[in-house]
């Protein structure tokens, strides 16, 4: 059995290499194909044609395109992205500067979206056919369906230009250096509660409808009456045996999300100009950052492929059955 999932699991590795090559691979042809190229940013019409040549040659760009991938893939497989053309820095330091803040970012949003979920899949559920639970069932597939961008200008609008409660934009104050480390941490967390709305909600609701609907179908299984049948209370067969069945499928959704998250919230850090992933990823995209723009891809495909794995070997840890289903 430990033979066959170790076969397994090896198996999903070489699989998840080839997605990460193919994703890079489409990434290098396509950025490459769009419009625009990125020595117009350094190359001036005052610079003579041999400068420009040199600098041509310094971003590796003079060499036929599939010269230049075969150069990008041997410097892959050793671990090597590139120099940045906009921060004149090697990729992956370009990336760590910026990965902490998607890191804490996506984690506080993601357990926000359980637990909000949970809370009030769990009051619903108490409270199933009444009115509160239908409002609730409705509300959750409105919400779902708001693009983050609308939701996330209506906030601003609202909030920060009309009734000026919050800021527009950034994680800190200007005078944030001049006060005290729990300061500081409020400071953050107020500038975060937009961008924390934004980035949540869609995903709050998304979560509940997966709980909720899992809540109802393994209630209303055999087992479940037998055991209402044999006296247990209530509070007992939701937590040892209704919750644990009911989170299985959300948990690769949970997977899914977590992924996105933590390969940049793009839309909520370009709208509030967070430093995260995202917004580094769409400015390497606009200034035509060809190192940059694959580095970032790499890292949320990585990190995408790493997240669904964790969800698979959670969903086993649940139930045993799944490692008899996977190996066969």
């Amino acid at each position: 059995m430990k033979s066959e999932l170790l076969k397994l699991f090896i198996n999903r590795i070489l699989t998840s290499i080839l997605v990460l090559f193919l994703l890079i691979t489409l990434v290098f042809i396509l950025i490459r194909l769009a419009p625009g190229d990125p020595l117009q940013k350094f190359i001036s019409p005052k610079l003579s044609p041999e400068l420009a040549t040199q600098v041509e040659k310094s971003f590796n760009l003079d060499k036929p395109i599939h010269i230049q991938y075969f150069s990008f893939l041997a410097k892959i497989f050793s671990g090597d992205f590139g120099v940045s053309y906009s921060y004149r820095t090697s990729v992956l330091t370009v990336i760590k500067n910026y990965f902490l803040f998607t890191l804490i970012f996506s984690t506080i949003s993601f357990l926000l979206q359980f637990l909000i979920a949970f809370l009030i899949a769990r009051f619903t559920f108490k409270n199933k056919d009444k009115l509160v639970d239908r409002i609730t069932n409705r509300a959750a597939v409105v919400i779902y369906t708001i693009p983050s961008f609308v939701l996330g200008l209506f906030l601003v609008i609202v909030f920060s230009v009309s009734l000026n409660l919050f800021p527009t934009s950034g994680i800190e104050s200007i005078h944030n250096d001049s006060v005290s480390v729990l300061q500081k941490i409020a400071d953050h967390l107020y500038h975060l509660i937009l961008p924390l709305i934004t980035l949540t909600a869609a995903g709050s609701a998304l979560f509940y409808r997966y709980l909720r609907d899992g809540f109802s179908q393994v209630s209303n299984m055999n087992f479940i009456t037998s055991l209402r049948a044999s006296g247990f209370s209530e509070k007992e067969i939701f937590n040892k045996h209704i919750l644990p069945n009911a989170i299985q499928p959300l948990i690769s959704v949970a997977g899914i999300e977590f992924g996105i998250l933590m390969g940049g919230a793009l839309i909520t850090e370009v709208i509030f100009s967070l430093p995260g992933m995202g917004r580094l990823t769409v400015s390497a995209i606009i200034n035509h950052d060809y190192p940059l723009v694959i580095g970032c891809t790499f890292i949320a495909g990585l990190i995408m492929i790493v997240a669904n794995m964790i969800a698979d070997l959670i969903k086993i840890k649940f139930d045993k059955r799944l490692t008899k289903e996977l190996i066969e």
